[in-house]
């Protein structure tokens, strides 16, 4: 009864006949869906584009073999590493921007508003440009480094403000615990507040994540063989880029789509090793009580 109550009170309960309305413009908009894809298929097959031929290539083993699994694993390889160092610089940055020294503070907040201004894309190209002039690294590893610095200095920009906004959110009562019991408020920043701020962020964390993934795209720009890149010169060489690029983005749905369930698993875990379990108590008082 309770929970009908709020409802009412966060919702406006809609009536017979607004439910009429909202019923027709769903099955309008399921219609006109519909009548988008017939037409687009319609045009695909016009062109040849739906012939098996173009199709059944795409499942062979030469393809995986030595397109789409090279591919695949030279996204995974630089989006993890980018995913690793962009936690880092995050945590880094992101209690920086919490310090109670006004020059740390400072200096984390313009090194994290700085990159997260500047695009994905110019940095890749900066460091691609930048680590091949300073021979820094091997010349055909200078696509990879530049794409997971890129992303790195982006995405750690943006968790590192993801951290800094969740530890705001936290009810003060959890600082001024600490603080009642003698920790110093840094202390108190990375063993209170930090713990449940990522458990907080963590949907928003992995969608971040999920953009890293997405994001290695981009280094097809700079010669990078990533998944994108390995589609299309499939694609080129066998006549079949539409389907190759459809495959391609299979795959990239099908890894955010695991993502996605593991950071749901992951926000239940912690949740559950924050809270514990209650469990009802056992023994000769429980049934004592019962009696």
């Amino acid at each position: 009864m309770a929970s009908s109550t709020a409802q009412n009170v966060l919702f406006d309960v809609q009536g017979p006949r607004a439910r009429r309305v909202t019923l027709i413009l769903n099955l309008v908009g399921v219609l006109l869906v519909a009548a988008l894809a017939w037409v687009v298929l319609g045009k695909l097959a016009e062109q040849g584009q739906l012939d098996a031929a173009k199709w059944t290539s795409l499942f062979t083993g030469r393809t995986w073999e030595n397109f789409l699994l090279p591919g695949l694993w030279q996204t995974l390889r630089a989006a993890l590493l980018a995913v690793v160092l962009s936690i880092v610089f995050g945590l880094v940055f992101g209690l920086g921007r919490l310090s109670q020294l006004a020059p740390v503070r400072f200096v984390s907040t313009v090194v994290v508003e700085f990159f997260r201004a500047v695009p994905v894309l110019v940095m890749m190209i900066f460091f691609y440009l930048g680590l091949g002039r300073a021979d820094l690294v091997e010349p055909s590893n200078v696509p990879f480094w530049a794409v997971v610095l890129g992303l790195m200095f982006y995405n750690g920009a943006v968790i590192a403000e993801l951290i800094r906004s969740g530890v705001h959110q936290l009810p003060k009562g959890q600082r001024e615990a600490a603080l009642a019991i003698g920790l110093t408020p840094a202390r108190s920043l990375r063993m209170v507040e930090l713990p449940q701020a990522l458990t907080a962020m963590l949907p928003s964390m992995v969608s971040q994540f999920v953009v890293i993934l997405k994001d290695t795209a981009l280094g097809y720009i700079i010669t990078y063989p990533e998944l994108l890149a390995s589609a299309r010169r499939l694609g080129s060489g066998d006549g079949n880029i539409l389907q190759a690029l459809f495959v391609a983005a299979l795959v990239f749905v099908v890894i955010n789509y695991l993502l996605s369930v593991l950071a749901a698993w992951l926000s239940r875990f912690l949740s559950y090793r924050t809270a514990g379990r209650t469990k009802p108590s056992e023994g000769p008082l429980a049934g004592e009580d019962a009696a």
